[in-house]
């Protein structure tokens, strides 16, 4: 089965940065889709990051140019380097994986069949 892990979570002050991992097992980057995710309290799970079609990346608005998608295939591991850190940004960040042939990304939790955990990532003002 393929199962994201997440890690790399924690607390910083805002301007801070991170930097998450999602170790994965049984997934070909150049075959598949990994997308972030996130939720604060109260509000939605919305989507910050993908990457799909062989390398390709996609970014929100809320996070382009801040965040940066990129993956390690020896390691079966993404990473989600994140910088510029605001007190937005909280929240529980989820990994997920989507089988398929996209060739855009797919922004939706529903596309996604594999979910991580999730890693905890608390910005202070």
């Amino acid at each position: 089965q393929v199962r994201p892990v997440e890690s790399g979570g924690g607390s910083v002050q805002d301007g801070g940065s991170l930097r998450l991992s999602c170790t994965t097992s049984g997934v070909t980057f150049s075959r598949e889709v990994m997308g972030w995710f996130r939720q604060a309290p109260g509000k939605e799970r919305e989507q910050v990051a993908a990457l799909y079609g062989g390398g390709r990346t996609w970014y929100a608005d809320s996070v382009t140019g801040r965040f940066t998608l990129f993956p390690d295939n020896a390691k079966n591991t993404v990473y989600l380097q994140m910088t510029s850190l605001k007190p937005e940004d909280t929240g529980v960040y989820y990994c997920a994986a989507a089988h398929g042939l996209w060739l855009s990304a797919p922004t939706q939790p529903g596309h996604y069949q594999f979910w991580g955990q999730g890693t905890q990532v608390t910005v202070s003002p």
